[in-house]
């Protein structure tokens, strides 16, 4: 029986995909399940698994965008998975004639596989900084394999003139979309920035305090992001404005705040969302920015989970960022973006004190969010960040963080 596999919809509005890359051959046996392809939408990445084991016949390249419904591969469901017996026989051959060359391996066939690296030899390759073309590949058809990229050693160069080599790579369909939304953004809103930035030694003293018995208590780091994220909720609770988006003629104001944390993934740049994000606690918090974060470095993060949120975080300083200027994720009209902790001197009690210091910028549009919201949210985030006992924690941390 044959067995037509069609584009699954990975999610509303979506209507089209593209073949990222195809995990297995053509005429390969798969089985139920496996993850045969990778597929590009322009929300996320996904796994395409096989429905029914047998042999493989694509219909699709990499790089085709394919319409959801579109069949891309055939399985020929009838055919028996292939065994080891043919592998005695060959010993056997050699024993017979022991005093003869041993064969040379059979030539590679050339496939659109041969030279390509499998996207967990790529991120090695990429790590050591050597070029998939300069690399010989062990796997079927010449495809290489982590293996392969584990035992690569970059070359140590010649003297004279460097290498001039250049690579004309297609875009993910996902990376297109981000780079449309991007631009759309900075050409369709009035988005300005503010700054300020904020003392951070409460928190560092509250993380010290407790750090250690909140990850024995509940399994996860007490890290910076429960604190700002709860400092946001609270501003966009205090200037509704900020957590609203404009809807043709119509300002859309919302009464929950679903803050979306963008994240670096293995296909780019995420941003899963935090549902209702008010009603979480420092432990709450925390346990979701993980469980997102693994969801997309696996890149099993759903479509759904990166839809709807009303305000994004976004953490730069993770990556040594001092100081810029993020841009709105649309429809959404603002942005926190935060940046790495430097020990600055600053003013305090009329003295020049060190202290670890976060530049933040707001970045909002200024169609729907005037200054007075747009500083007032920014002033009452760093009054919170400065003061989290108080206002963060009720006067009681312990309770706060459920020790």
């Amino acid at each position: 029986m044959i067995l037509e596999m069609k584009v699954p919809s990975p999610g509303e509005s979506i209507t089209e995909v593209e073949i990222a890359e195809w995990l297995v051959a053509d005429g390969d046996y798969v089985e139920k399940d496996q993850a045969i392809a990778e597929v590009d939408s322009d929300k996320a990445t996904l796994e395409l698994p096989a429905e029914a084991s047998g042999t493989i016949t694509l219909k699709a390249e990499e790089g085709d965008a394919v319409a959801v419904g579109q069949v891309v591969c055939l399985i020929d469901t009838s055919a028996a998975k292939p065994d080891g017996d043919a592998a005695p026989a060959k010993e056997e051959k050699k024993a017979e004639a022991p005093k003869k060359e041993a064969p040379k391996p059979a030539a590679t066939k050339d496939t659109y596989a041969t030279g390509t690296a499998s996207p967990a030899a790529k991120k090695v390759l990429a790590e050591k900084g050597i070029e998939a073309k300069d690399v010989k590949g062990t796997g079927r058809d010449g495809r290489i394999t982590k293996d392969d990229a584990k035992k690569a050693m970059p070359s140590m160069g010649t003297p004279g003139a460097g290498a001039r080599s250049s690579e004309r790579k297609k875009l993910s369909m996902l990376r297109r979309k981000v780079a449309e939304r991007l631009v759309s953004a900075k050409n369709e809103t009035a988005m300005l920035t503010t700054f300020n930035e904020v003392d951070m030694s409460p928190i560092f003293a509250l993380r010290k305090q407790y750090k250690e018995t909140f990850k024995t208590k509940h399994g996860v780091s007490l890290g910076f992001m429960s604190f700002f994220t709860k400092a946001v909720t609270r501003a966009l609770q205090l200037y509704p404005d900020v957590n609203s988006m404009i809807d043709g003629d119509y300002q859309i104001k919302y009464d929950f705040c679903d803050i979306s944390v963008a994240v670096s993934g293995p296909k780019g740049l995420m941003v899963p969302v935090m549902r209702n994000a008010e009603n979480l606690s420092f432990r709450g918090v925390e346990s979701e920015i993980k469980r997102l974060a693994i969801r997309a470095r696996d890149g099993q993060i759903t479509v759904d989970e990166m839809t709807g949120g009303t305000f994004t975080i976004s953490n730069g300083g993770v990556f040594g960022s001092m100081l810029s200027t993020p841009i709105i994720n649309p429809p959404q009209s603002g942005i926190l973006g935060m940046h790495n902790i430097v020990e600055r001197p600053i003013a305090k009690d009329g003295q020049v004190v060190i202290a670890p210091i976060m530049f933040v910028a707001l970045s909002y549009d200024h169609r729907i969010i005037d200054g007075r919201e747009s500083v007032g949210f920014l002033v009452a985030v760093k009054e919170a960040l400065e003061n989290p006992v108080e206002l963060l924690m009720d006067n009681n941390p312990e309770k706060a963080l459920e020790l």
